[in-house]
């Protein structure tokens, strides 16, 4: 359990500035391997917004410690949030990462309750690989494949989420995969290689597919985050998401930051771009707790 020492921050105008407590939980195991959540609580009345954290890596590397930096920046805005560890390669590929996710949100709603949150107003975000598997878990939150695991105690609740922040996502893996071929992109192809069995599954566990099928009608609000020299991802896949999600009808809010490359708030938390990526964040977090409140 760590403390962080800031103090609340009461000046008028202002957004509250609570202190934070981290604590690590386990909140699913695999035979006799647990899975860990980092949970950021905020240390005030509540009742605070809630989210999962899903952190990206290419599907096969990270912890739920990864995206400590924004973790920590809307714990201490008044969100409790709970960073997830899942499943990877080698150990499990293909869709036993999203099945995790999928309970992890389950297990955020049962347990809200315990950090001050709100079991009702429970949201997500996730960067790179970890906001596709985020989307998935999203987009189909009764497929069987991704609740494979029966509910969290006496808990009936789904894994579907009130709102979402994807951040450089992988909305589309089967695009960023043919992309990688044509650079000759090691290290992504081998990410795909190890995560995906065939591109028949690409296609399949694939948001931006999803969505243009009209899978699913349920899209709740979403942010997208992305920089312009991200080389990562092909360099229209953010806007095609965002566009293809209002085209069926919801609500998608994409933000592009000029210069800024793959994951550039985790690499510079500091800069003016990450600085105004998390208030955008927190902005509109501000606005689903107004719309549902």
């Amino acid at each position: 359990m760590i403390s962080n020492p800031n103090e609340p921050v009461g000046v008028s105008g202002d957004p509250p500035h609570y202190a934070t407590e981290v604590i690590d939980l386990e909140y699913h195991r695999h035979g006799g391997a647990p899975l860990l959540a980092r949970v950021y609580r905020p240390l005030g009345p509540g009742p605070f917004p809630a989210m999962v954290d899903v952190h990206g890596g290419g599907w096969t590397s990270g912890t739920r410690l990864q995206n400590a930096v924004i973790c920590e920046a809307l714990a201490a805005a008044g969100i409790v949030v709970a960073a997830l560890d899942f499943r990877m390669p080698p150990e499990a590929r293909y869709p036993a990462s999203v099945a995790d996710v999928n309970w992890g949100i389950r297990w955020l709603k049962a347990n809200a309750s315990r950090f001050r949150g709100r079991s009702d107003l429970v949201g997500g975000i996730g960067s790179s690989s970890g906001a596709h598997q985020l989307l998935l878990a999203a987009l189909r939150p009764h497929d069987e494949r991704y609740r494979a695991f029966a509910d969290p105690g006496e808990s009936s609740a789904e894994a579907t989420l009130d709102f979402i922040v994807a951040c450089w996502p992988v909305a589309d893996p089967l695009q960023r995969y043919r992309m990688a071929q044509r650079r000759g992109a090691e290290i992504l192809l081998r990410n795909h290689g190890a995560y995906w069995p065939d591109e028949q599954a690409m296609e399949d566990g694939n948001p931006q597919r999803i969505v243009e099928r009209g899978e699913t009608r349920r899209l709740p609000p979403l942010l997208v985050l992305q920089g312009t020299r991200d080389d990562n991802l092909p360099p229209d896949m953010a806007a095609r998401f965002a566009a293809a999600w209002r085209q069926a009808g919801g609500l998608a809010q994409l933000e592009e930051f000029e210069g800024q490359p793959h994951a550039f708030i985790t690499k510079d938390p500091a800069s003016a771009a990450s600085t105004r990526a998390l208030d955008l964040i927190k902005s509109f977090v501000a606005r689903q707790v107004a719309a549902i409140a």
